[in-house]
């Protein structure tokens, strides 16, 4: 595995704002970037300074060219996406730009035309646009935030660890949303204190913390083998046990006589279960402990007759 580099977010605190923009006269463009959050701002910065409005911004590795449209390529100029990302904050507040990275990681297919015209929006608004919901990108913007959110929280309550006999703990993840960069934080600080490794198998790449930091990696697969396969050799022994123990403590935690699968379901969605350990089959049938009291009905009204 090797490290690669991903944008994050760093929240600043907010300047005097200054809306305003160039108008944008010239014909429209075709736009493509290299898919990370960094080129994206430094294509927003080239539709001002070329005063061109996107027809369309697409990644390059699957952008759809027409016939006799050339899209303009833009390669990521980090100082530019800084100048860009810093920006931003003249025109909105530090929670608002935030939702904007949010957006750009929730994969919706028309996200990039969405951020420019919020963005577009908030730069030709003396107001503040976060709170303007009449406005139907603002909406957007707000749902897909919203829904980013339900993911990352979900992410940090249903990762499972396996324990790998060099002592790594393994989780495999397939969030609906790029959700990695949102939950790094939340796993350093709850398992500062052993090595682990977090892979999302819909988008082929993990966080690895060695104990020190936490890095952004990616796998070159052998041929002839996916990238997620985990042999069951690499796990510790005594990591069975661990399951088995992990599903004992699920069931006895649980109140059949207050069991409700639709609202069950809502909160832990179908499409997590085959990660989670409490949901694989059982090795071990369930039996509940005994430890209530019998109810003794005949003996109760026998002393109630003799108080009579």
């Amino acid at each position: 595995m090797k490290p690669i580099r991903r944008p994050t977010s760093v929240l600043a605190s907010a300047a005097p704002r200054r809306p305003g923009a160039p108008a944008l006269t010239a014909p429209p463009r075709d736009y493509t970037y290299d898919g990370t959050f960094e080129g994206l701002l430094t294509v927003l910065f080239t539709i001002y300074d070329w005063r061109a409005a996107p027809s369309s911004i697409q990644p390059e590795a699957s952008a759809q060219v027409g016939l006799f449209a050339q899209p303009a390529h833009r390669e990521t100029d980090e100082a530019l996406a800084a100048r860009v990302w810093d920006g931003l904050l003249k025109s909105m507040d530090s929670e608002a730009r935030t939702r904007l990275y949010h957006v750009f990681l929730s994969e919706d297919a028309d996200r990039e035309l969405l951020i420019f015209r919020y963005v577009n929006l908030a730069l030709r608004s003396a107001q503040d646009v976060a709170e303007n919901y009449a406005n139907a990108d603002v909406r957007r913007v707000q749902r897909l935030a919203q829904q980013m959110f339900r993911e990352k929280h979900r992410m940090e309550a249903f990762v499972r660890f396996e324990k790998t006999q060099d002592e790594l703990f393994h989780a495999t993840i397939e969030p609906d949303m790029d959700v990695l960069p949102l939950i790094a934080v939340h796993f350093t600080k709850r398992y500062a204190d052993q090595r682990w490794l977090i892979y999302d198998r819909r988008r082929h790449y993990g966080l690895y913390y060695d104990l020190t930091r936490t890095d952004v990696v990616q796998f070159e697969a052998a041929a002839g083998r996916k990238t997620t396969d985990v042999s069951a050799t690499v796990f510790d022994e005594r990591e069975p046990l661990f399951k088995l123990l992990w599903q004992v403590y699920f069931d006895h935690v649980n109140i059949p006589e207050r069991k409700n699968l639709k609202l069950h379901r809502r909160h832990m969605p179908l499409r997590y279960w085959k990660y989670l350990s409490e949901k694989q089959p059982r090795e071990v049938r369930f039996e509940p402990i005994q430890n209530k009291q019998p109810v003794v009905g005949k003996e109760v009204s026998a002393g109630q007759k003799a108080l009579e």
